[in-house]
């Protein structure tokens, strides 16, 4: 089981959920007064997934984000990685868990690398603070394909090299979770595809890859699709099947279009157990 400064997820058991948000609400105040960002998000996540969060500005997908990667706290609800609850634990018990088992790729690939170091000290940096060495981070960098890179600064590396990396910084030492906010913004089509095989490698190695994207070729290449409309889990995509979400209270999120449907916002849910089938219908 995991214990309070968090396990790998190559230690977990496969069948639990690395990411399980409850009820998750996020409040902010603003100018105009109280902005819900994220309305009582119900998500869960297994393990290897590599999952793309979607939906238009605004929706909440950066706010969940930050939720899910221990960077801001939940108004309401909770937030759990590899079992373990974000909200119940100290300051630094959550600082030491984000970089033992939470990585993150920021957009602009640059943003993620110091100038003066290179490739392999780039991923050395971050595997001794996760208790593996020279030799891990070597290898990290030939699955990824930047073995011929190592002794290279940044700045001598394309744009897409440079976003490997930060997926290579990541991932050493076998975190639970990467978050990556629109990684292949900035990429050409040829970048955007050896990112894309980078993320898929190290989803084989069974790390959960989350992913905030605009960009239809990572959701041709991702395991799930998250859609996000007002806060709300709209619905989840998976294997091209658009599926309704229920929460945790038995709710089940309709889709806006089916919606329309029902102005007065009551409708006759009968179940047939026989072919496993919900009917919704007006009332």
């Amino acid at each position: 089981a995991a214990d309070r400064t968090g396990r790998s997820c190559v230690e977990a058991d496969i069948h639990r959920p690395v990411i399980e948000c409850v009820s998750l609400l996020r409040v902010y105040e603003s100018a105009t007064g109280r902005v819900q960002a994220v309305r009582g998000v119900d998500l869960t996540i297994e393990s290897g997934r590599s999952v793309a969060v979607v939906g238009p500005s605004g929706s909440g997908k950066s706010s969940l984000l930050r939720l899910i990667g221990g960077l801001d706290e939940p108004t309401a609800g909770d937030v759990s990685i590899n079992g373990v609850s974000l909200v119940r634990l100290s300051g630094g018990e959550r600082r030491r868990m984000r970089a033992r088992l939470l990585a993150h790729v920021h957009q602009r690939p640059m943003d993620n690398l110091l100038g003066h170091l290179t490739a392999l000290e780039q991923v050395v940096r971050v595997a001794e603070r996760r208790g593996v060495g020279v030799e891990e981070s070597r290898e990290m960098l030939d699955a990824l394909g930047l073995a011929a890179r190592a002794d290279h600064l940044p700045d001598q590396m394309s744009g897409g090299e440079q976003q490997r990396l930060a997926f290579a910084r990541g991932a050493v030492g076998s975190p639970a979770v990467i978050i990556a906010d629109e990684p292949t913004a900035e990429l050409d089509t040829a970048s955007t595809d050896r990112v894309l095989d980078a993320i898929e490698r190290l989803s084989g190695e069974r790390i959960t890859v989350l992913v905030a994207t605009h960009d239809p070729r990572v959701l041709e290449r991702v395991d799930e699709v998250v859609m996000l409309r007002d806060g709300s889990v709209a619905s989840v995509t998976d294997s091209g099947i658009e599926l309704a979400v229920i929460d945790h209270a038995g709710r089940i999120q309709l889709p806006p279009e089916v919606r329309a449907h029902f102005p007065d916002r009551r409708a006759l849910v009968s179940w047939d157990a026989e072919r496993r089938t919900f009917t919704v219908e007006e009332p």
